[in-house]
């Protein structure tokens, strides 16, 4: 199985993209590896698309948004420092409309109907201002590596997607119907098209109203001229994506739904030529006791269940029988996925006997994670 080095990813990586399946650690991980870059000396921001709170909880922050705050408890002897903040998807959203947008048609795409629930519930918005906010914090140039924890399962990886979506969703048929009436000059919806489309807009008319069709073609209409300036940044950054200073993690558990999801990132980051730093295997069941195997501890355990004698010790080698063939398996799904994919570096962190929930925690993560 080979290695990858991570104080080395941390040291020289400007981006670091952890993905992976839900519940596997994703989000400790990229905390870990956040928190023991900052330590190393670097000036971090970790950005989360993961809905959960937890990596809040485990850098001692009661909230988390879509502003970076400061995590406090730090080891600063080498001068590093650590940000954390939350994907707020509707916020910024709005950013962009104030940004990309005078006052006046900024106020009201913000009014509209159709952008109030475009920005918040559209599918494809999420990873759309993911592209967007990372573009932005990479152009500030605060920092010297960001760390970013991407939503669970294979939605971890649309925001490659981002640009190409956007750009079929703004040159679609519908699209292109729909602008017509705003680009009439005020002279009314029905006497900028043709018999033909005047059919359609006489249905849509029926369907949602007149004012509705108004209030949809004008948002399409200021859409359009605020997205073109997205999608080029968009392009922008998915091109960032590809560039030596960025890194993609892919985050797994020894399990055959997790390491299957861990495949289809590996395969597909490759299809994407996307850097691909390695694979975190997470809770990896180990042993410390040599020479003693499953069948041994069992054996043991009934003779000592037959003659009567230490009850205690007959439950601690069913225990220690147990973690064997846990450790075995996990060792045997790791050799199949490292088997399908030799040239994929493997890091594993152990199984850990509480949960993570503090800065100390994610420490000893980031140890594990550093051999």
């Amino acid at each position: 199985m080979t290695a990858f080095d991570i104080d080395e990813l941390l040291d020289s990586s400007a981006i670091v993209v952890c993905c992976g399946a839900g519940g596997v650690g994703k989000t400790t991980t990229a905390a870990s590896l956040a928190l023991r870059a900052a330590e190393r000396g670097r000036k971090v921001c970790v950005l989360t698309i993961d809905p959960a709170r937890r990596l809040a909880q485990s850098m001692g922050l009661t909230e988390l948004d879509n502003t970076p705050r400061a995590v406090a408890g730090l080891d600063e002897a080498q001068g590093g420092s650590l940000d954390a903040m939350m994907l707020d998807m509707k916020r910024t959203f709005d950013e962009i409309v104030l940004t990309h947008s005078d006052p006046q048609r900024a106020e009201q795409i913000l009014a509209n109907p159709f952008y109030v629930s475009l920005s918040s519930s559209f599918a494809g918005t999420q990873e759309y201002m993911a592209m967007e906010k990372l573009g932005q914090l990479k152009a500030s140039e605060t920092w010297d590596l960001i760390v970013v924890d991407t939503p669970p399962s294979r939605s971890a990886l649309d925001f490659l997607d981002a640009p190409q979506r956007l750009g079929r969703f703004l040159d679609g048929r519908m699209i292109r119907l729909l602008l017509a009436p705003a680009k009439a000059g005020g002279r009314g919806v029905m006497k900028v098209f043709t018999a033909g489309l005047s059919v359609f807009t006489n249905i849509l008319t029926r369907i949602i109203g007149a004012q509705a069709l108004k209030d949809l073609s004008l948002f399409v209409t200021s859409l359009e001229t605020m997205f073109g300036g997205f999608r080029e940044r968009a392009d922008q950054t998915y091109k960032l994506l590809k560039e030596p200073g960025t890194s993609f993690v892919v985050v797994a558990v020894p399990e055959r739904d997790a390491l299957r999801e861990a495949a289809y990132f590996v395969d597909r980051l490759g299809a994407e030529r996307m850097p691909l730093a390695g694979l975190v295997l997470n809770r990896v069941h180990t042993s410390t006791v040599d020479g003693l195997s499953v069948q041994r501890s069992l054996a043991a355990a009934e003779q000592l269940d037959d003659s009567g004698e230490s009850p205690l010790t007959a439950a601690t080698l069913r225990i220690h029988a147990d973690r064997q063939a846990a450790a075995a398996r996990d060792g045997h799904m790791a050799e199949r996925f490292t088997a399908a994919h030799p040239g994929v570096g493997v890091v594993q962190v152990r199984a850990q006997s509480t949960d993570v929930h503090d800065l100390e925690g994610l420490r000893r993560i980031g140890t594990e994670l550093a051999g």
